[in-house]
């Protein structure tokens, strides 16, 4: 079974918050560090993990993604 990471980035000063998923967090979070792909983390300079949660099931991660995001940013 495969593990899924629901996480959130922000920027040096906390101010933009990134909500994402993915199933290697290493990975992606060294993408994200590195500016390999252009984007809203790139440009907002989103690259300081901040909080990850893990999950057995990808839909769970995905759905926990929608529900921080239907969140106030005050709330995430």
């Amino acid at each position: 079974m495969k593990i899924s990471y629901t996480y959130l980035l922000a920027n040096k000063n906390n101010s933009v918050i990134y909500t994402g998923v993915t199933s290697n967090l290493l990975k992606r979070i060294y993408q994200h560090k590195t500016g390999i792909f252009k984007g809203f983390t790139k440009r907002y300079n989103c690259n300081k993990l901040v909080y990850y949660e893990e999950f057995r099931d990808i839909n769970e991660a995905i759905q926990r993604e929608k529900h921080i995001k239907a969140g106030s940013r005050q709330k995430r």
